[in-house]
């Protein structure tokens, strides 16, 4: 495989391109049950209506474990906002619109989002009757069983020469509740000193599929609570805030 066209650098892994795929190169002693549930995410939401990059293979490279799948042509849409700043909104409602899309698929066999916050909260350093709250406000939200990406944000979004939208990086898929989905998206606008953005994203995702705002919110102390794990101590400060707060009414 040829590893010269380094695509996008995270911190813990490397994205190649060769030809026409790509090789996700993780870094050495990554999680090899993260890698492979990465993989059948992948393989599972294939099965769905949505454009996704297709699962090539698994395999090791130098003692690295790696995902190949195929290539997709085209600018995230992190890149299409930087070239086009001013039209912002018009952009936002794009991942909106992607987003509620995800949300009317169905994935049985994904993991589900209740179970996997309720994990994570116990893994968090909060205090122990912190984490017994959160996770009994857990265990009262709604059960639902729509496609949750996890990590829905506009560089996970590319946007092919044509204007087809692909949604890549599923690492963090699983079944459950919209709200958790777009908690969790808006608390990436909030931590990354786009409150605006945040703003304008929460009130036009509950405009257009008829959500109260504070039914979100809702999730907002438990999405918070999970992203404490390996959060900067920038980060640490905003989130303990977010998840010290008195309840939503």
């Amino acid at each position: 495989m040829n590893l010269n066209e380094a695509i996008a650098k995270r911190s813990n892994k490397t994205v190649y391109r060769d030809g026409n795929k790509c090789i996700k190169l993780f870094d050495k002693g990554f999680s090899k049950a993260d890698v492979l549930n990465e993989a059948l995410n992948l393989a599972r939401v294939e099965e769905t209506e949505l454009n996704t990059p297709k699962v090539l293979e698994v395999t090791m490279i130098d003692g690295s474990w790696a995902i190949v799948y195929e290539y997709i042509e085209g600018k995230t849409l992190t890149e299409i906002i930087a070239e086009d700043p001013k039209n912002i909104n018009k952009y936002i409602d794009m991942l909106i619109d992607l987003q509620i899309k995800v949300h009317e698929q169905k994935c049985p066999l994904l993991t589900r989002h209740r179970d996997k916050m309720f994990r994570k909260i116990a893994l968090t350093n909060l205090d122990d009757t912190v984490k017994y709250e959160l996770q009994t406000h857990l265990n009262g939200m709604p059960r639902h069983n729509k496609v949750l990406h996890g990590d829905f944000r506009p560089s996970n979004i590319l946007i092919t020469p044509d204007n087809t939208p692909y949604i890549i990086d599923w690492s963090h898929a699983t079944q459950g509740n919209a709200s958790g989905d777009v908690a969790r998206t808006y608390l990436v606008y909030l931590l990354t000193d786009r409150k605006e953005n945040a703003e304008y994203y929460l009130k036009r995702y509950c405009e257009i599929t008829g959500t109260p705002r504070a039914y979100i919110e809702k999730w907002l102390r438990i999405v918070a609570a999970t992203q404490t794990i390996n959060a900067s101590p920038q980060e640490l400060t905003f989130l303990d805030r977010l998840v010290n707060v008195v309840e939503y009414q």
